[in-house]
């Protein structure tokens, strides 16, 4: 059985919040999917930008902390733009036992309560 890679996870992450932006009705202006290259979404809602910072997080960490420090330096980077900084933590976890890692072509499950403005 093969494990999930670090940008494996991280693009299963991108995918969740990708979803939850479109629902909210946000415009994609530019999507980075590569790992450390923040911000991972430049989006448009009502006439106003928005940078989004998405993480994928293993099992037992909890989705909803984030690094302060590096969500600083985005959201400085954003306000030379005038953009509004969020923050994405998708929880990822084996199905079966979360403390296994997540290996392809498994169940897993996902623990996402959606962006938090930082």
């Amino acid at each position: 059985m093969e494990i999930l890679s670090e940008q494996d996870l991280h693009n299963m992450a991108m995918n969740v919040v990708g979803k939850d932006l479109e629902k909210q009705g946000f415009e994609f202006l530019s999507v980075n999917s590569q790992l450390k290259r923040d911000p991972q979404f430049v989006c448009l809602k009502n006439k106003k930008l928005h940078f989004v910072i998405v993480r994928a997080i293993s099992y037992p960490d909890n989705p909803e902390i984030y690094d302060e420090i590096s969500m600083q330096i985005v959201k400085e980077h954003g306000l030379k733009f005038k953009a509004s900084t969020y923050y994405a933590g998708v929880g990822i976890a084996n199905a079966s036992d979360y403390e296994k890692p997540v290996f392809k072509n498994e169940k897993y499950v996902i623990n996402y309560k959606g962006i938090q403005e930082i």
